[in-house]
């Protein structure tokens, strides 16, 4: 799969979890990926967690394209700009940009009302998941905009349509993931004249490295997360979501996605990609259909 050599893509926030199974796919169609985070080899994010972003940029390589790994702190306005800089100098052009910046899962007081949840935690999280995103626009879209069927992607959790019945279980949480899908809501305003699109995209339950953790399992006996919570038979690798981006930025009608929320089950449907083995889990839809009705696990039909 080549559909994407001789692009340049940005992956802001690609050191785990999803940012890196999209950096890896959009590497395995043959892109130039830009992998950006905090933590490397050397230094650690406040994160504290052991994935670097040199190894998702020697991922993005094996995988087929060329991985280019750049420490940056996307709250730090100077070192975005710095960011956009150097792939202007070294590359003349962005046609993809990914911001899947988090990071916050562990200052998230779940189950916790506003008035009790700590508030210096609370707006700490929404300056990540927010202000990041925002920064990062800001210098890379005079860049992406430059050539026509540019793709700008803001990564979230839950589409606009469950996120509207379902209350996330912090109201800080909430707040920063609904602003999102309403973040790429407006960008596709701003981006159509220039003949580029921008959507909200949300992965299932995806088993990021942390969700792995948490069950006591690894990505090649997942399944054995099911004798803990039956309904993780629904969850999805990270290169799941990583084949909707790279499907999305293969697309030469991807202009009629724009402004949209999508989910990795859905765009699976639409492109016939599949996950690692072979299924297209659907979790959005099982989560309404399956999980909210109160129904036993029953993955046949959802994967």
């Amino acid at each position: 799969m080549t559909a994407l050599t001789g692009k340049i893509a940005l992956v802001a926030g690609a050191t785990r979890g999803a940012g890196r199974g999209i950096a890896m796919e959009l590497g395995a169609a043959g892109a130039t990926v830009y992998v950006t985070g905090r933590t490397t080899r050397e230094q650690r994010s406040e994160y504290n967690r052991p994935e670097t972003i040199e190894e998702t940029a020697e991922l993005v390589t094996e995988a087929g394209g060329h991985g280019i790994a750049v420490q940056v702190d996307h709250l730090e306005p100077r070192q975005v700009e710095a960011l956009l800089a150097r792939i202007r100098r070294e590359q003349g052009r962005l046609d993809i940009l990914v911001n899947d910046i988090w990071g916050a899962e562990h200052i998230t007081e779940w189950h916790v009302p506003v008035w009790e949840h700590s508030l210096e935690k609370g707006l700490r999280l929404l300056r990540l998941a927010i202000d990041t995103h925002l920064i990062t626009n800001h210098y890379a879209l005079p860049l992406l905009i430059q050539n026509p069927n540019g793709l700008v992607v803001e990564m979230t959790d839950g589409t606009d349509a469950y996120n509207r019945d379902h209350y996330r279980l912090s109201m800080f949480y909430d707040q920063a993931k609904t602003s999102i899908t309403r973040m790429a809501w407006a960008l596709a305003h701003e981006l159509k004249p220039h003949q580029c699109t921008a959507v909200a995209l949300t992965p299932g339950w995806m088993r990021s490295e942390i969700m792995l953790e948490h069950f006591h399992i690894t990505e090649h006996n997942w399944r054995d997360g099911a004798k803990q919570e039956p309904h993780f038979l629904i969850s999805e690798s990270t290169r799941y979501v990583g084949r909707a981006v790279a499907a999305l930025a293969g697309d030469a009608d991807v202009q009629r996605w724009n402004g949209r929320s999508l989910s990795s089950g859905e765009l699976a449907q639409v492109y016939g990609f599949t996950d690692l083995d072979g299924s297209r889990p659907d979790s959005i839809r099982y989560m309404t259909e399956v999980v909210d009705a109160g129904i036993s696990e029953y993955v046949e039909g959802y994967r």
